[in-house]
């Protein structure tokens, strides 16, 4: 589980507990600090941090209000305390919670939007297969607030994601106009692989043989799809449904 840390008083805290074990051991990640703050007890903890492998890295005050813009006033340093935000795809597959898979994706936007959507709906991870050149990720990552700063985000190709999910009894579902059930009907709190195709031509056949079931978001226009953003989104929210009528708190 991923959540905030607000100050320095529970960065401190945070900094001298044990690491906590399991297959998503969890510590702090990241230490994010206002560029240009002169502050002596914030540098201490910030060498010290450092000392023991925490990365700190400046940020702008825009930023740190955007990340915790319900705290007032304005928090001039945050801490990550969760999982590792840099697994392999197998330590990823392994963890608790959803993880995404974006296939063939050919917009970064759509790629740094589904990855936003992902990390705020407290998934494990989302891995991107797209043919993407590095400066098409990076615009995909700007899209995303560069989330990948304290969550998994990897670019692998589907057809490794699923072997390894079915590796590890994930179920697996897919996000296709010619599904047959809608997303309330399955149950999509545990640990499922939930796969979102091309924004043009969906998900591959060859992929939808190993789902589990193939899920059709309810239609009611004359244009045929929804964006794959607000599909995508769609999804996230039901699962956050399923998962809060079971009394189970906020995933991250």
């Amino acid at each position: 589980m991923r959540h905030q840390l607000v100050g320095i008083d529970a960065i401190e805290a945070a900094l001298e507990r044990p690491v906590a074990g399991g297959a998503a051991r969890a510590g702090l990640q990241l230490i994010l600090v206002q560029r240009g703050l002169r502050d002596g007890r914030v540098a201490a903890l910030c060498g010290r941090a450092r000392e023991r492998g925490v990365p700190v890295r400046e940020t702008s005050a825009a930023d740190l209000w955007r990340m915790a813009a319900a705290v007032a006033p304005p928090p001039q340093l945050l801490g990550l305390w969760g999982p590792d935000p840099k697994p392999a795809l197998g330590e990823l597959l392994a963890r608790p919670g959803a993880v995404w898979l974006l296939a063939g994706s050919a917009y970064a936007g759509n790629a740094g939007y589904a990855i936003r959507t992902a990390e705020v709906s407290g998934a494990a991870g989302i891995v991107i297969e797209a043919a993407f050149a590095p400066e098409q990720r990076r615009r995909a990552l700007r899209f995303s607030m560069h989330a990948e700063r304290f969550f998994p985000v990897l670019w692998e190709r589907a057809e490794e994601v699923i072997a390894r999910a079915g590796e590890c009894r994930r179920p697996i579902f897919a996000l296709e106009d010619e599904g047959t059930c809608a997303p309330w009907d399955v149950d999509l709190s545990g640990a499922p692989l939930l796969i979102v195709g091309a924004e043009r031509d969906g998900i591959r056949p060859a992929l939808l043989e190993h789902c589990d079931a193939v899920l059709r978001l309810p239609m009611a226009g004359f244009i045929p799809a929804y964006n794959v953003q607000a599909a995508f989104a769609a999804v996230a929210l039901e699962r956050l449904r399923q998962l809060s009528t079971q009394g189970v708190e906020d995933p991250r």
